[in-house]
């Protein structure tokens, strides 16, 4: 029987990062975007080392070897995200064969723009190639749903940013690490929410439940956009397939004061006869 368990992604392009995560035996997959690689690699020119983007990616794929590691498209139409993706895919998974690409499910900057399709369009053609897809921008049910029928491999709804959304729209201060409750934020006597959707963690719930009422097994939801540790225990507990996290997240996974008061005692009241059978 197939043991069935919570993967973690690193939500990272940092080599030191993923090799650490890796190293202690806890890392499922890589995520990244354009952005935090041309940061890693600003970060290591400026310290000197010869190092270009191409051979930075290919880095983190031979590190990440056997894990999924997403990529992302950077064109905004069917026709530029299909050419992107073939590219990504044929230049990268060569590499190591773990090449993901990242789609958004509507790369439309205005509700008119007549490109809604052309997200679940490409997914659909580029799946239909063989090339695995890890749906992003995913904040509706229904568009994970839509993304899942048209063959992504992952739909990643993207529970820290709902939680600002609703915070915003009802002129809530907030730090982006800051707690928002699975079950919504009270104002008054009503319940804030998006369309139906009081938090984040609601969102990964319910398009698991409607994963789960069709016998969608074949899309796996990725919690992306995770802000601290409660959340992501919340979306374990909502039922997501992989929570993908930034390493300061996953750092504070380990993290309970309790913990570190019982190493200081647990030292504190070390035995010498029992220290001298470990010849310390």
């Amino acid at each position: 029987m197939e043991v069935v368990k919570i993967r973690i992604f690193i939500d990272s392009s940092k080599l030191d990062e993923i090799k650490k995560a890796h190293s202690a035996g806890i890392l499922d997959g890589v995520t990244t975007n354009p952005s935090l690689i041309k940061a890693a690699v600003k970060a290591l020119k400026d310290r000197g080392e010869n190092v270009d983007m191409s051979g930075y990616i290919k880095e983190i794929l031979m590190l990440a070897k056997g894990l999924p590691v997403s990529l992302e498209v950077i064109g905004t139409t069917y026709d530029e995200m299909i050419e992107d993706g073939k590219k990504i895919y044929d230049t990268f998974n060569p590499v190591a064969g773990n090449v993901y690409v990242k789609i958004p499910v509507n790369p439309s900057f205005e509700e008119d723009s007549g490109k809604n399709f052309d997200g679940i369009m490409a997914i659909k053609e580029l799946s239909s190639m063989g090339i695995p897809i890890n749906c992003t921008l995913v904040f509706t049910p229904e568009q994970a749903l839509l993304a899942a029928k048209a063959g992504a491999s992952f739909v990643s709804p993207f529970a820290g940013r709902i939680d600002d959304y609703i915070r915003s729209q009802n002129g809530i201060e907030f730090n982006k690490s800051d707690y928002f409750p699975a079950d919504g934020y009270e104002q008054g006597e009503k319940i804030l929410e998006d369309n139906g959707i009081v938090s984040g963690i609601d969102l990964v719930g319910q398009i698991r439940v409607i994963f789960n009422n069709y016998g969608i097994t074949e899309t796996k939801v990725l919690a992306a956009s995770i802000r601290n540790p409660r959340q992501a225990r919340e979306a374990a507990l909502a039922g997501a397939d992989i929570a993908t996290l930034p390493m300061d997240v996953i750092d504070s996974l380990l993290v309970h004061y309790k913990t570190i008061e019982g190493m200081k005692k647990f030292t504190e009241d070390i035995v010498p006869e029992y220290a001298e059978l470990l010849e310390r």
